[in-house]
């Protein structure tokens, strides 16, 4: 196939994507109404400013994450029994992103059941050390895919070139699957706000593994992208229903997932920036809040933060979409460079 032709498959399994989530995106959202499947705010005594600011979106269905990788799970099956001549499942770049992304994408729909239902940890879902664990185990059997099965032991250290690790590219697998995924949920917190923001990660991705030559993962951002896109379509405020963990887990998970097959692992901290700044705003909360008994912001993540100052919704999602497009531009400038000199 010729540039031109994997242009043109990225572009049609796109839309393709987009048109297919839009379609049935009624039947879900009569689903989980009908169903009665939403959100519950977090207590008023855990958490005083964000249920004051969100008290008016309790009751919102979650497990508006479902359209994405119900999507693309679907369509890549198609694709690949109907059309095989342009199937992007291979066992080198998309069976492991696209296993991860239905692995935790059921973990975070049980989360999501366990909110709803108010089981778990106070009523709302999974205790942070179950989830930590289960996602640790998705990342590890990730991390033993890579290093067994693909024998990779190297990082790519932009302007450097490859460095070799050894056994320690397991725990740095992990954590980077882990931290990814977590930070991705922790600004999973606005209408539009993920969903805007991991749209500009994947698209800086999927430019990546194209320039790289795997024309089959770009095909499967591709087609996360379109039905990212449809998603985002429903949950602009005031939104239909949210992301949900079954969503945002599995996002981040598999935007991990593809940040080390790209070997730019190094690069996804510029380009994914606010789920960097996001973590650290919690990090920087809970320590001082623990060490010195006193806050450093309104309200954590700093999203909520700005909304407790007076900001808009609308003005913080915008600016934050903003940015996210601009950091995804550097990270994607920083690569091309790279790959000139290296």
């Amino acid at each position: 196939m010729t540039i031109v032709d994997h242009v043109t498959r990225l572009l049609f399994l796109f839309t393709i994507a987009f048109v297919s989530t839009m379609a049935w995106t009624p039947l879900l959202t009569r689903f989980l109404y009908q169903h009665r499947l939403g959100k519950h705010i977090r207590d008023a005594g855990e958490a005083p400013i964000m249920a004051g600011l969100h008290a008016a979106k309790a009751g919102t269905p979650t497990m508006g994450g479902v359209l994405v990788w119900g999507t693309t799970l679907v369509l890549t099956l198609l694709v690949a029994f109907l059309a095989p001549q342009f199937s992007f499942l291979s066992r080198k770049e998309t069976l492991l992103p696209l296993g991860v992304l239905i692995a935790s994408a059921f973990v975070g729909l049980v989360d999501d059941l366990f909110n709803v239902w108010r089981m778990g940890s106070h009523g709302g879902g999974l205790r942070m050390r179950h989830r930590l664990l289960l996602y640790s185990l998705i990342a590890a059997v990730g991390a033993w895919w890579f290093y067994v099965k693909l024998e990779w032991d190297f990082l790519h250290i932009p302007f450097v070139g490859d460095v070799t690790v050894g056994a320690w590219y397991i725990p740095i697998f992990i954590f980077i699957i882990v931290a990814t995924s977590f930070s991705v949920n922790e600004i999973d917190g606005l209408d539009g706000l993920a969903g805007g923001t991991l749209l500009t990660a994947y698209g800086a991705f999927g430019a990546i593994a194209f320039v790289q030559g795997r024309y089959d993962l770009a095909a499967l951002i591709s087609v996360i992208i379109g039905a990212l896109l449809a998603f985002l379509w429903f949950n602009i405020k005031p939104a239909r229903f949210f992301m949900g963990d079954t969503g945002s887990m599995s996002l981040g998970v598999t935007l991990g997932v593809i940040a080390m097959l790209t070997n730019a692992a190094l690069l996804l901290p510029i380009i994914g920036i606010l789920f960097v700044v996001e973590s650290l705003s919690v990090i920087i909360q809970i320590t001082s809040k623990r060490l010195f008994h006193r806050k450093v912001f309104r309200s954590a993540p700093i999203h909520h933060h700005l909304e407790a100052i007076g900001w808009p919704e609308e003005k913080i999602v915008m600016r934050f979409w903003v940015i996210a497009a601009v950091s995804a531009i550097a990270g994607l400038v920083l690569f091309l460079l790279d790959r000139g000199i290296t």
